[in-house]
């Protein structure tokens, strides 16, 4: 068991939002997202039962990675807004009782950075990563100084220079983590962070936060870095929280982080938890459901034990330190709505994600069922390669029926994604009207989760079958069944009495479980 540390009390039953800027919401008809658009839609978020909104970044950018390429921290894109109207969204968000979080991205700088306009103009300058040598993953100057520098991510992100954990004779350009460059950047990490905590937003999630330190084995050196920050705001700020985009919950809790997040890749000890439950390939034109099976899935060729060992192990690891936190996708990969699984398939997913012990993180429009588009354009960075992209996970929401959803036909070189062509896809406006739908389905769930604490992050879920129905009970008083699969099932159960607090297709008659398929249940034990 990891030592507590103290925390915001907030944390511990909090339903998280992603929110990504440019297609959620927009006010003034040009195609793009804004700040005072995605402020008019508050309401659907309180209404819905979220309490903390993760915006991803919104800071000046020359949107070559869609914004995480940051060219100013402390100004706002202008595309979304002024600080003002950044300011007011959070105060409006304030007064619903929803948190505002920023993305952090502490790694690397976009290029145009007058930071490294700086540094590419002067040799003495060690903020960013220089060799006087071409080596491998490194970039030409584009400026006058001589040399080449290191990239975080793309070629237009220059990695910011945190140190290296170990040095090397033959790279001179490793500096130590104590060096000057190293250490002006973890004061710019601190002034950042303390310039739009004073605005009154409720932490931030940071971005490729196992990157900063290079060449660190365990990470030694980079957690210190975090725990260092950590230390500061539990002193200057103690209701703040900080994510990691780590997709290592024990080891970014250990580092001083409030929370991580299970991520869809990392390789087979980071991104295959996640990849067993949804599997949300990010896919291709031609076919984009190239993968093996995972538990939700019609078929039910998958089972759900690979992800319970590896949460079993994290939650033993951040047991009184932090918590694990369990999307249903992000801007990196393909929505909950992906390839084959939709419609009726997506109740159970939220049903487990909402009543098991993890911070539940939904990405906009999932809560409708929004779809992956495969075979969109690469749009501001979208396209990692022939079989990844990311543009069909950041299409708009779509808040109404009809053929922009919300949103104008803006300019092709503009931002604007089309919408689902499909007339039958899922809008807010149509599901809000109707009671038994998705949207319905996700807020009674969330309340049902703020309802009974019992059901929430903190706590442990015994596992009575670990099938197809995926059966626990939380507290020694709540009893969950969820079966994503096409058939039905059943699991025997003893003498048990139950009353039914939201429950789909499942049945507990003479000691025996019933789940149809595409099922949930969620009881409260005798």
């Amino acid at each position: 068991m990891t030592s507590t540390r103290p925390g915001p009390d907030w944390l511990a039953d909090a339903v998280l939002y992603q929110i990504y800027p440019q297609t959620f919401a927009d006010s003034d008809g040009d195609g793009i997202g804004d700040f005072a658009g995605a402020t008019e839609r508050l309401d659907h978020l309180a209404w819905l039962g979220v309490d903390t909104v993760w915006l991803t970044p919104c800071f000046a950018s020359p949107f070559r990675d869609a914004g995480y390429d940051v060219s100013d921290y402390l100004t706002p894109a202008p595309r979304y807004g002024t600080s003002d109207d950044l300011a007011a969204l959070v105060e409006a968000a304030r007064r619903r009782g929803i948190r505002i979080l920023l993305d952090l991205v502490a790694g690397h700088t976009s290029d145009r950075h007058p930071w490294f306009l700086a540094a590419a103009e002067d040799p003495s300058d060690h903020r960013y990563i220089w060799s006087d040598h071409q080596a491998d993953g490194f970039v030409a100057s584009p400026g006058s100084r001589s040399g080449w520098y290191r990239p975080n991510f793309f070629d237009c992100q220059p990695a910011l220079n945190f140190g290296y954990a170990r040095s090397r004779s033959d790279e001179p350009w490793r500096q130590p983590v104590d060096a000057e460059g190293p250490r002006a950047n973890r004061r710019a990490l601190r002034e950042i962070m303390a310039h739009w905590l004073g605005l009154g937003v409720a932490g931030f999630r940071v971005d490729m936060a196992s990157s900063l330190v290079k060449d660190d084995p365990g990470f030694t050196e980079t957690a210190k870095l975090w725990s260092e920050l950590r230390d500061w705001l539990d002193r200057a700020h103690p209701q703040a929280a900080l994510f990691a985009e780590w997709g290592d919950p024990a080891t970014a809790v250990a580092a001083g982080f409030h929370a991580d997040f299970f991520l869809q890749f990392g390789g087979a000890d980071r991104g295959l938890p996640l990849r067993s439950l949804w599997n949300n390939n990010a896919g291709t034109v031609e076919d984009f459901w190239q993968q093996g099976p995972c538990y939700f899935e019609a078929e039910g060729r998958g089972t759900p034990q690979v992800f319970l060992d590896a949460w079993r192990s994290a939650a033993e690891l951040t047991d009184g330190a932090g918590y694990i936190a369990l999307p249903t996708a992000n801007h990196d990969f393909s929505r909950l709505a992906t390839g084959p699984r939709t419609g009726a398939q997506l109740a159970p997913a939220f049903a487990f994600l909402l009543t098991w012990p993890t911070l539940p993180a939904v990405y906009y429009g999932d809560e409708i069922g929004m779809r992956y588009l495969p075979g969109l354009a690469d749009v501001e960075g979208s396209v990692l390669g022939p079989q990844y992209n990311r543009a069909g996970s950041r299409t708009p929401m779509q808040w109404e029926p009809g053929p922009n959803a919300g949103f104008s036909t803006a300019p092709a070189d503009r931002l604007y994604l089309p919408v689902d062509p499909d007339p039958h896809r899922p809008d807010v406006a149509t599901q809000r009207a109707d009671p038994t739908s998705l949207l319905h389905t996700v807020r009674r769930l969330i309340a049902l989760r703020r309802a009974h604490p019992g059901l929430g992050a903190v706590g442990e879920a015994d596992v009575r079958h670990a099938g197809y129905p995926l059966v626990y009970t939380r507290a020694g008083r709540y009893l969950v069944a969820v079966n994503p699969r096409r058939e039905p099932g059943e699991v025997p159960l003893g003498r048990v009495g139950v009353r039914p607090l939201d429950v789909q297709g499942v049945r507990v008659v003479d000691g025996r479980l019933r789940a149809d398929g595409f099922s949930y249940g969620v009881f409260e034990m005798a």
